[in-house]
């Protein structure tokens, strides 16, 4: 399988920035996949990375992607079947049933609007799934809207009419200074420097991630240190 960076993500000294979030937000896709149902749209969807892996292995019967116009250069035949404002999407209400966002509400500078539009979209008792990310660089600027805790993305979720809302934390403490790491080689080195502090620390980093691996949970307390988050919400089901 070729690397991808997305779902085959390789550790190089070359992605040492990206190569802790990319592999969090892969395993919770493969972690929640089987969740997954009928027609999904994939908002903010870019390049399409994860399509394949959810047509070929879950019970998704067609996959959609929406994003904003001219959001990215996309390459021939991997366009959006959808271009939107970021405020209204042309579809139908209760048109899906499963609807995922990856790395794209900190990007919402009205995340009330933007989820209750996904609300809208969904079909009763549809499943929306989404990462978030907590530490991480300004990117995207001035398009950098929010790092949110779970308790503000739980609390907005249920404002939007939103139930079974479950948050997890991508990794602790361990996964965090991973990334940190990471994000600082690619920051602060230049060149054959940046080559030789990535060569040297990466088996550190890839050690961090798998000490938290058995250790994380859905609970939030005092003192824990989050590098993202990924979750689930279900859209209400219409009344009998």
């Amino acid at each position: 399988m070729k690397a991808d960076n997305f779902t085959n993500i390789p550790q190089t000294w070359s992605n040492v920035d990206m190569y802790v979030i990319r592999t969090c937000i892969w395993n919770a896709i493969q972690a929640c996949a089987p969740k997954f149902s009928g027609e999904l749209l994939d908002v903010g969807c870019g390049k399409k990375p994860y399509k394949d892996f959810l047509l070929s292995n879950h019970y998704i019967t067609n996959y959609t992607g929406i994003d904003i116009e001219a959001a990215i250069v996309y390459e021939e035949g991997i366009k959006p079947e959808f271009t939107w404002d970021g405020i209204t999407m042309p579809i139908a209400d209760n048109s899906f049933d499963t609807i995922m966002a990856t790395e794209v509400l900190e990007h919402c500078p009205n995340p009330h609007l933007i989820i209750n539009e996904i609300n809208r979209v969904l079909k009763p008792g549809g499943l929306f799934f989404f990462t978030v990310p907590f530490l991480w660089n300004l990117h995207e600027v001035p398009h950098d809207e929010f790092r949110y805790t779970p308790f503000s993305l739980k609390r907005i979720l249920t404002e939007c009419g939103m139930e079974e809302v479950e948050l997890y934390a991508h990794g602790g403490w361990n996964t965090s200074f991973a990334q940190m790491i990471g994000m600082w080689i690619v920051a602060t080195k230049r060149g054959n420097k940046r080559k030789r502090w990535a060569q040297l620390l990466n088996p550190f980093i890839k050690r961090l991630i798998k000490n938290d691996a058995q250790k994380m949970t859905s609970e939030f307390a005092d003192g824990l240190m989050i590098n993202g988050m990924y979750g689930l919400a279900r859209k209400k089901k219409e009344s009998a």
